[in-house]
């Protein structure tokens, strides 16, 4: 029986590769999904400030709804309801047969929608934490409107909202294991496959928590380096 360090390592019998290409791949759908979040966030917090109480509304069912069922459904709805759409879609054009939604899009989209609901608030919450009387300054001096989103309101917001977006990228990064369910290659799925594989499962599954322990560790110390970095001129002498 091949000891640990062979069943994980990058030797001809070894996993390691494997689950070096599914650290990758987590890394990459969390990416992707935080990315979408970020557009859903802005958006999302630019209609729960805005005059509009259409906007305002529905800005308020977008952070409801998704902070209020659980995140595997949404990965669900989105692959098998998205290759529904896309089987039903390809009858119109007279194609036969099953058509998948990408395992990789669906999750990243799932992801993403559902990060896009924290990073509303988030965001929203940054903005009502910058002074009004840096806005009303820059009103005063007759900055217009993209400017003051550029030199202020932007980068203050940023600034406020790093900490939250900090978890909430941690959070993605431990929801991207949801979309091992979908098939998708990355950590949950390949140490399923090994443990399976080898008969190993206590390995396998240790070896997903150091991997996962290991991601979050660093991104932890990332976030905390750029928040440092943005403080910089916050600091006295």
């Amino acid at each position: 029986m091949p000891t640990y360090l062979t069943l994980v390592g990058f030797g001809p019998t070894g996993w390691g590769w494997q689950l070096l290409l599914a650290s990758w791949m987590t890394l990459s759908v969390s990416a992707a999904a935080f990315a979408i979040g970020l557009v859903c966030g802005v958006v999302g917090a630019w209609a729960k400030l805005s005059r509009s109480p259409a906007a305002r509304r529905a800005g308020d069912a977008y952070t409801t709804v998704l902070r209020g069922i659980p995140d595997l459904l949404v990965v669900y709805l989105f692959y098998f309801g998205g290759s529904e759409v896309l089987t039903s879609g390809a009858k119109l054009f007279g194609q036969s047969g099953f058509f998948g939604f990408n395992s990789f899009m669906a999750g990243a989209l799932a992801i993403g929608i559902v990060s896009g609901a924290y990073q509303t608030e988030a965001i929203r919450g940054a903005y009502h934490a910058i002074p009004r009387g840096e806005i009303e300054a820059a009103r005063a001096v007759g900055m217009s409107g993209l400017l003051m989103l550029r030199r202020i309101i932007a980068p203050r917001v940023l600034r406020f909202a790093l900490p939250a977006m900090g978890n909430v990228w941690q959070s993605a990064l431990k929801d991207s294991a949801l979309i091992s369910v979908t098939g998708l290659a990355e950590i949950l799925r390949e140490i399923h496959i090994g443990a399976g594989s080898t008969s190993r499962p206590f390995d396998f599954y240790i070896t997903g928590f150091i991997l996962y322990l290991v991601l979050t560790t660093v991104s932890g110390a990332a976030f905390r380096a750029t928040e440092s970095w943005t403080l910089r001129s916050e600091r006295r002498p």
